[in-house]
């Protein structure tokens, strides 16, 4: 079943390749959404894909890439789908 994930990152984020990273993570899961920094040095991400594959990329969030220190996460899961086209970074 497909299913639309937001994330919400907090901690050391930006400018250490977070969303480079990420956006590699949900391609090799064939997911879609997009990713972006956000004003409060947080990165927001929405995802949609098979539900295996939202969970695995959750997991990877909650880590990063190894310069990443994750401090908190915010997420949410849904039905509504937003049919993204890719995973892009904003």
């Amino acid at each position: 079943m497909v299913k639309h994930l937001k994330i919400k990152i907090y901690g050391d984020v930006q400018g250490v390749f977070y969303r480079d990273s990420a956006q590699r993570e949900a391609k090799a899961l064939s997911l879609t959404g997009f990713v972006r920094n956000e004003p409060d040095e947080s990165v927001h991400i929405e995802a949609e894909g098979e539900e295996a594959n939202i969970k695995e990329f959750l997991k990877w969030c909650e880590e990063g890439p190894k310069a990443v220190r994750v401090t908190k996460i915010n997420f949410e899961f849904s039905d509504d789908l937003e049919y993204y086209q890719g995973f892009t970074i904003k």
